[in-house]
């Protein structure tokens, strides 16, 4: 994708509007929070921040990740068991 370059203004208090055009490329939408990088003496870069809700950041830990892409493996190679009930899967696990 071609970089698209536009003209803001900064507004009183230091609000900048992003035209609707780059809000559109990038699926923006009302209440996204985005985190500002100075790079320069005249650069800044937004970049979109991603929230995610506390109760579900433990999926996001680098261990949770690392024990989903060795589920995944697992998946992938047929390492896997299926059960009709939750009673076989107890006999199962008590063997």
């Amino acid at each position: 994708m071609a970089k698209a370059s536009e003209v803001v203004t900064l507004r009183r208090n230091g609000q900048l509007t992003l035209p609707s055009d780059l809000r559109k490329r990038i699926r923006a939408t009302d209440g996204d929070v985005f985190v500002a990088e100075v790079r320069g003496p005249d650069e800044i870069v937004l970049r979109r921040k991603q929230l995610i809700d506390a109760s579900q950041a433990y999926f996001w830990t680098a261990e949770w990740q690392e024990s989903e892409r060795e589920a995944q493996e697992d998946i992938r190679r047929g390492r896997v068991k299926r059960f009709r009930s939750a009673k076989a899967l107890i006999a199962d696990l008590k063997r």
